[in-house]
């Protein structure tokens, strides 16, 4: 299973909408620029792991640091709490396990 940049961007947009649709306005931008980071990471660490280059903890890692970053930029947006930010994040991750999981064949999300 190959993993697709633009699908993951949609479907973790999806879940970034669905937990801050309140917000949505204001946060739109934001989340799509850190979607695509996140599904571009997933997609680098899935290369990364065919060529036999990442172990899972080296891909666990990457994946931490691209999370915590996305975190950081969404906190900057005014009006958004840390709750919030940590209930759309995980709902975006929640939507994307499946597929990840699969095609790295190990539990990453």
């Amino acid at each position: 299973m190959s993993l697709d940049v633009a699908e993951l961007t949609a479907t973790m947009l999806q879940a970034f909408k669905g937990e801050l649709s309140d917000k949505w306005p204001a946060i739109k931008g934001y989340a799509e620029t850190e979607a695509q980071k996140l599904a571009e990471n997933f997609v680098m660490i899935e290369r990364l792991r065919l060529a036999g280059d990442i172990t899972p903890e080296q891909a666990r890692l990457h994946y931490e640091i691209q999370r915590n970053a996305s975190r950081t930029v969404l906190l900057a947006v005014k009006g958004l709490s840390l709750v919030a930010v940590e209930q759309a994040i995980n709902a975006a991750m929640n939507a994307l396990k499946d597929s990840v999981n699969g095609a790295l064949n190990f539990t990453l999300l």
